[in-house]
């Protein structure tokens, strides 16, 4: 099955309507979702607690037909509690596979600073593989499985920052901010009057795509060709974080890899067939901001990395 890209972009504005019924704003955000699910990436997504991440994955989840999993990450979560374990059978005394959560399509992983780094290794093969070796055994997951994980910035008793090699795995960190004063009046006018708990299908929120189209909206990047200018210019991008003084690490080559190949998705999602410097541009904070490490001289001075990042934006030159 193929699709077009305008069979794409009418998919794309059919989940964003589906989402809608039940998420209040975070356009940006659903946007961004979109351009991870089309490229093959995984999102983090980080902001206080009460703006909806949790109910935005879910919804997300809904409106794509996907199976929906969810982790609930505390300090005493092991790592068979998510990739689950083989368990011996004792009437056909043969050990028989109990799955754990992360076998769906889309999962949500909640919190997932508050557990130690030996069960945030847990996703590492599943988010750069898609799959999950137990035991010796190799389990395939789904081609378009996806990581949607959150964090909450506020609290800094009991959560366990993830390390730069599963950081390096998220294709996008997103800032969920606070909804603006029309936003949030909108919000309470719409949950104020509603009992227990919040479910996107009681919104109304359906299904409009399912697995097959997901595998047809993938392969509708074939039609997008990144030029070798805009080649050059994500490498340049990416070069610059390294050689910056004020950084102590840079972003790597899957950054780069990564930054390209969702710059492809925003183009397809906008109907075109080629990618654009501005595709690039658009996408480098959300891309790098999780990649880079200022030095001890620019964390005390207070410098700020989307500033910098937005900096490099702006000096390295982009082809015309």
């Amino acid at each position: 099955m193929s699709m077009s890209l305008e069979e794409l972009n009418a998919l794309a504005s059919a989940i964003r309507a589906e989402v809608a019924k039940a998420i209040v704003g975070h356009d940006g955000l659903i946007d961004h979702l979109l351009i991870a699910l089309v490229s093959g990436g995984h999102v983090v997504m980080e902001g206080p607690p009460g703006t909806a991440k949790t109910f935005l994955a879910n919804s997300f989840a809904t409106a794509l037909g996907l199976d929906f999993g969810r982790i609930q990450f505390t300090p005493d979560l092991l790592p068979g509690d998510i990739l689950g374990s083989n368990l011996f059978n004792f009437q056909t005394s043969q050990f028989t596979l109990t799955r754990g959560p992360i076998f769906c399509e889309l999962l949500l992983a909640d919190e997932i600073n508050r557990t130690p780094p030996k069960t945030q290794a847990a996703l590492l093969e599943a988010m750069q593989e898609r799959r999950v070796t137990l035991d010796g055994e190799t389990h395939a997951l789904p081609d378009h499985f996806m990581v949607v994980a959150t964090q909450n910035p506020i609290e800094n008793q009991g959560v366990y920052p993830l390390p730069e090699a599963q950081l390096d795995r998220f294709l996008f960190k997103l800032l969920v901010p606070y909804p603006d004063e029309t936003e949030e009046a909108r919000i309470v006018a719409a949950y104020s009057q509603r009992q227990g708990p919040q479910r996107p299908a009681d919104l109304g929120v359906r299904a409009v795509a399912d697995a097959a189209r997901l595998a047809a909206a993938g392969s509708a990047l074939d039609q997008v060709k990144v030029a070798d200018d805009i080649i050059a210019y994500v490498v340049r991008l990416v070069r610059a974080t390294r050689a910056h003084s004020e950084l102590a690490v840079g972003a790597s080559p899957r950054a780069a890899v990564l930054l390209a190949g969702a710059a492809r998705a925003r183009a397809a999602l906008g109907g075109r067939a080629y990618v654009l410097p501005d595709d690039v541009k658009a996408l480098a904070v959300p891309v790098l901001r999780h990649r880079l490490t200022l030095t001890p001289a620019a964390e005390i001075e207070g410098r700020d990395l989307e500033a910098l990042v937005t900096e490099l934006v702006e000096q390295v030159e982009a082809p015309r």
